[in-house]
């Protein structure tokens, strides 16, 4: 199927603290967002003629035809929301973070994307809990024709997208009204952490990929300790390009400790700072600075996770942290391909094979890294979407060969598995009659 463009208004929304609910109460959670699905949010989508493209397990995506329709839904939706956290137990509260975008699209097999779509998914990320947060464009089209105030939250530098993005707070409750504070949310019975984005101090945005990289390793490493509660990195990245209070980030997130730190990567040399805080108190329990060539950057990784594990929780054997220091990779330069590639893949569907082709070459230097073989999978998916290929049939078996290879490898690694599993199912979709 060809690929069409057109002009719309993009929202796109999640669940604030989703692990962290998750973790609570999955079935509970999950039972209850069922119900409001149900009860308000798909009542909302159809009352102003939005269609909704696809759900994640935390979030959705949906499509409008004006910006007009886009915010009386997602308005409605979370003063609908209030209404229902107004009963409900603090630690219950469903609360969600709302973006919205207008422009140009591309849309195929139902699905859209483009650059539109993107900057909407960032700007939901700058979302306070309960609130909504739109570009210039949509707040231009909407003054004057809504009863609603904006905030000017100033030049936004978005992950992944490469011009500044002016942003907008829209105000859903009347300006005179008092903003009550978030209710913090109770500590996990056992060590909770979230990681935040790391600075590149680097001073070329362009290695944000590199420091943001590192630090989904180390969520990675650090959640694979049974003993200890790590807080999703989709929840911890919201707070990307800010200075949080750290005792805010533990009421919002409901976690004791959070890590924060920079990384620096210059020539042949990596520098990785960190610090430990107790976000009940604020002090500051453990920091340490990390050096090493790349060569030594797995090192390096492993390193602050396990000095992190050791602080909080002295009395554990090594032998359970050690558990953390399996890599899927060996090879630096694969790694780093792998990362630019990951890096690509999202940040515009225009990208998708430049980042097939990094990918491609982090897999011709270690044929067996699970992830790059997981992700070329997808982006041969993507650009059967896309009608970007030249050889539909072609490129649909070497994307199911990679998904093969990837599961081959992968373990018990749920990513690999989940990315593999979905590229297969979309292929055989695709080749059926």
């Amino acid at each position: 199927m060809t690929a069409t463009r057109r002009l719309a208004a993009i929202l796109a929304a999640d669940v604030a603290r989703y692990s962290r609910l998750i973790g609570a109460d999955e079935s509970g959670t999950l039972q209850a967002l069922k119900a409001i699905r149900a009860e308000l949010i798909d009542p909302k989508i159809a009352a102003h003629n939005g269609r909704l493209v696809k759900t994640t397990g935390d979030g959705l995506l949906v499509e409008f035809g004006s910006v007009v329709s886009a915010l009386n839904c997602a308005t409605e939706v979370q003063a609908g929301m209030a209404e229902r956290n107004a009963t409900a137990p603090t630690d219950k509260r469903i609360e969600f973070r709302i973006g919205i975008n207008v422009g140009d699209i591309v849309v195929e097999d139902g699905d859209i994307f483009g650059d539109g779509v993107n900057v909407a998914a960032r700007l939901e990320g700058l979302a306070e809990p309960g609130c909504i947060c739109v570009s210039a464009r949509v707040q231009e089209d909407a003054v004057g024709k809504l009863d609603l105030a904006f905030a000017d939250m100033g030049e936004q530098q978005l992950k992944n997208i490469a011009r500044p993005v002016r942003a907008y707070r829209v105000a859903t409750r009347p300006a005179s009204a008092p903003q009550p504070e978030t209710p913090a949310l109770p500590l996990p019975d056992k060590p909770s952490i979230a990681v935040l984005p790391f600075a590149n101090i680097t001073g070329d945005p362009a290695q944000d990929y590199f420091a943001d990289g590192m630090v989904d390793e180390i969520i990675t490493a650090l959640s694979r300790i049974r003993w200890l509660f790590v807080i999703a990195q989709n929840s911890s990245f919201s707070y990307k390009g800010q200075s949080p209070d750290v005792k805010q980030v533990g009421r919002e997130l409901g976690v004791r400790y959070v890590l924060e730190g920079s990384v620096r990567k210059a020539g042949g040399r990596v520098r990785i700072t960190a610090q430990l805080i107790d976000t009940t108190t604020g002090v500051h329990l453990w920091a340490d600075r990390f050096d090493g060539s790349l060569e030594d950057v797995f090192e390096l990784q492993d390193q602050v996770a396990i000095s992190v594990a050791g602080v909080i929780e002295p009395t554990l054997q090594a032998a359970e942290t050690a558990r953390s220091a399996n890599r899927p990779t060996t090879d630096l330069t694969a790694y780093d391909l792998y990362l630019r590639g990951h890096a690509l893949f999202w940040a515009s569907a225009r990208n998708v094979r430049e980042a097939l082709r990094l990918l491609e070459k982090a897999i011709e230097r270690d044929p067996r890294y699970g992830p790059a073989l997981a992700w070329a999978a997808v982006c041969y998916h993507r650009l059967r979407l896309l009608g970007s290929i030249d050889d539909r049939e072609g490129d649909r078996l070497k994307g199911t060969a990679f998904a093969r290879r990837a599961l081959e490898v992968a373990g018990d690694d749920p990513v690999i598995i989940a990315n593999a599993a979905f590229a297969l199912a979309s292929s055989a979709r695709t080749s059926a009659p």
